[in-house]
This record gives structure tokens, sequence and C-alpha cells, in this order.
């Protein structure tokens, strides 16, 4: 008797068990789908924040550009852009911290930015002219962003002339970028450039290696090391 009844409480165990993984995995899957969609959500709304301070765009072009942007995770020391390479793409960095950087033909890297979180970022030499790409710019920390086709954004100009406002807003932010640093090449000393340099990137000295933002500030790593010491 007892033998049956362990065979038919098996029995009932199995049939629920058959019944419950399907449940329980369809579950899981709306959870995670909604758990997805709910980051996404929020990626979009900091991206349009940012943004924001540019131009206010109308609801029409938000929308229509935020279908062109997918989330995109970019593992630490993997690349963006390779230099060389034609590429047609833009992002909003989410979170992490890459670096953009040159190549002599010797093989003498020279960092020439930084992009971190809320950056846009895109070689934008090789977007407006089609050409390859002069720069490369890697993952210095596992990366969060979002990526678009700047062709599809352009597409969207006439219909939406804010996002054509926006692209110009962007265009001269990153023209008085270039301009200031150049002045600071010539008249900060690299002492002054290092202050400088922790005042807009807070974030990165502890999280990057000392070569990369000495490579940046156009010293070697003895001297940065010299500067940091003498503080």
């Amino acid at each position: 008797m007892s033998e049956r009844v362990d065979e038919w409480v098996a029995e009932e165990l199995s049939l629920i068990r058959s019944f419950a993984r399907p449940l329980f995995k369809s579950v899981t899957q709306f959870t995670t789908n909604w758990l997805t969609e709910s980051r996404i959500l929020q990626d979009m709304e900091k991206l349009f924040c940012q943004l924001g301070v540019l131009v206010k765009l109308t609801p029409e072009a938000q929308a229509a550009l935020g279908r062109l942007f997918t989330p995109e995770a970019i593992a630490k020391h993997d690349f963006f852009v390779r230099a060389g390479d034609t590429t047609h793409s833009v992002a909003f960095v989410m979170s992490g911290i890459f670096r953009c950087f040159a190549t002599s033909p010797d093989g003498v890297e020279y960092n020439k930015t930084f992009f971190i979180e809320n950056d846009l970022m895109g070689i934008y030499y090789a977007l407006l002219l089609n050409r390859p790409s002069p720069l490369s710019v890697q993952a210095l920390t596992p990366c969060s962003v979002l990526i678009a086709d700047f062709r599809q954004i352009e597409a969207l100009y006439d219909e939406h002339p804010t996002l054509e406002r926006l692209a110009r807003k962007q265009a001269e932010h990153l023209f008085l970028i270039k301009e200031q640093r150049e002045i600071d090449l010539v008249m900060l000393d690299a002492k002054a450039r290092y202050e400088k340099f922790q005042r807009n990137f807070p974030a990165i000295e502890q999280a990057v290696p000392q070569y990369h933002i000495a490579s940046h500030l156009g010293i070697t790593p003895t001297q940065l090391s010299r500067i940091r010491a003498d503080r």
C-alpha cells in the first residue's frame, strides 16, 4: 500500500512539474523582458535629458530619434572604432570610460580625449566626410552605450529641423572644446593642465592607468608621477 502511495505521489509531482516548468519559464522570460524594456526606457530618458541641454527637441523629433538608438555593451579593451575603418556610428555613453587616440607611424599612441558618462561619442571627421577614421576609440572599462547610425539621423533633418539644430549645437560644442584644449597646450604648463584635467574628469584618475592620462596631457608618465608627488 505504501509503495502504491509513493508511486502515486511521484506521478503527481512529475505531472505538476511538467506544467510548472513552462509556466516558470514564461514568467521568467516576461520578467526579463520587462526589466530590459524598463532599462532601455530609463537609458533613453537619460539621453534626451542630456540632449535637452543643447536643444529642446519636439516630441515628434524625440520619438523619431529614439527609434534609431539601440543599447549595446562594450567590453573593456574592445574598440568602438578602429583607425582606418569606415564608421557610421554615433553613441551616447551610459556608463564607462573610452579613450579616443591617434597612433603615429612609429606606433606611439596619443590620447586625444576621453568619453565618459553622458557624452555623445563619434569620429565626426569620418562621419561627415565618409572617410576612414584617423582615430581609434577604445573602452578602458566595461561600458554601456546607446548606438545609432549617423546617416539615419541625418535623414531626419528635413522632417525634424530641431534635430539639425541639435547637430549644429553639438558641432559648436565640440569646436569650443577643441579650441580650449589647443589654448591650454600653449598657455598652461604641465602642472596646470593636470589640475584642469582633474576638475574636468574627476572620475577618471583612479579608474584608468596613469600612462593614459600622461598621454592625454602631452607628458611622460614619469613627469606625471613627479607632478603628483609635488602636490
